[in-house]
């Protein structure tokens, strides 16, 4: 095995001519430089050297690894450097991927924080829902996963009224660094002139009479689960998956829907009220990466900024 230290003393014996020479060059002692000499003669094969009185000449095996050297070593420094910066956070990039709400919402206070301190760390972002989004973690195509579950509902696709993951997210996540950010609240939406729109709080099944707004087929069967909890089965007329869509067929007085706060904080709901729903549901909200990566200083420095986006 040749070390690369081997290496710099042979560069330096080349160079300096002697091995007296090389130790002061290198600021070590002759019988160092002697010594490492044979051991990269001893790992080669062959001598490197001829050695005629004071003099040192290379052979032709040592003036090919002295050429290969070169080249060896400025990759090496290369290397080093690139790896330095980023440990250091003056590089390195982060992968990061989001369900839509979060993107709006905690992604931009955390990525414009995280370049004010880090200038040198990139951060490309991508759309994508649980459980898609761990899948990507876990197929390598991210570093850093923004999902959410709904309690013992498990978790559930982006959407406005959610979904369940009948596999259960603790055993889904186990092999996963979870970093908890915030629990996020499901509120009712309800047109401005609904006859529960100044209620404070709203039973889910006060609503069982009402035409219903619903989003994708997975996340239809989420809405389903909890109206059919509180004794009824809704009647949904439109289904969307685009919340802005959802708060304006509310506000024409299309219907009623559910949606979680954070997803409203970038929605215009106009013409629409928002109302407490009981029983409280919500969801968590985490940002997932897997245990080495977690080590990764640019991919902690990004989980540090998530964290501190979602506690403003």
């Amino acid at each position: 095995m040749i070390e690369a230290r081997h290496l710099r003393v042979l560069r330096a014996v080349a160079t300096t001519g002697s091995f007296s020479a090389a130790a002061r060059a290198l600021g070590c002692t002759q019988p160092a430089v002697s010594q490492q000499m044979k051991a990269l003669e001893s790992s080669a094969g062959t001598p490197l050297l001829i050695r005629t009185g004071r003099e040192m000449r290379l052979t032709q095996a040592g003036e090919a690894l002295v050429r290969h050297a070169t080249g060896i070593l400025a990759g090496l420094t290369a290397a080093e450097e690139e790896v330095a910066a980023i440990a250091g956070l003056r590089a390195g990039r982060v992968r990061l991927v989001s369900f839509p709400s979060g993107s709006s919402t905690l992604v931009p206070t955390a990525l414009a924080a995280l370049r004010a301190a880090h200038p040198g760390t990139r951060v490309s972002l991508v759309d994508a829902e649980p459980p898609r989004s761990v899948e990507m973690l876990r197929e390598g195509d991210c570093d850093v996963a923004l999902a959410f579950r709904y309690g013992d509902r498990g978790a559930a696709a982006e959407s406005p009224a959610g979904s369940s993951d009948p596999a259960g997210p603790d055993a889904e996540w186990d092999d996963l660094v979870v970093r908890p950010l915030l629990s996020d609240r499901l509120v009712g939406l309800v047109p401005e002139g609904h006859r529960l729109a100044g209620a404070g709080t709203v039973a889910i099944g006060d609503l069982a009479d009402d035409p219903w707004i619903a989003g994708c087929p997975r996340c239809r069967r989420q809405l389903v689960d909890v109206c059919e909890s509180a004794g009824f089965a809704p009647r949904i007329d439109f289904a969307t998956d685009d919340y802005p869509a959802v708060a304006g067929l509310v506000g024409a007085g299309l219907g009623v829907a559910v949606l979680p706060e954070l997803a409203l904080e970038s929605v215009r709901a106009r013409g629409a009220v928002t109302v407490a729903l009981a029983p409280r549901v919500e969801r968590e909200i985490v940002a997932l990466t897997l245990p080495d990566l977690s080590q990764v200083p640019a991919v902690a420095a990004t989980l540090d900024q998530l964290t501190l986006a979602a506690a403003r």
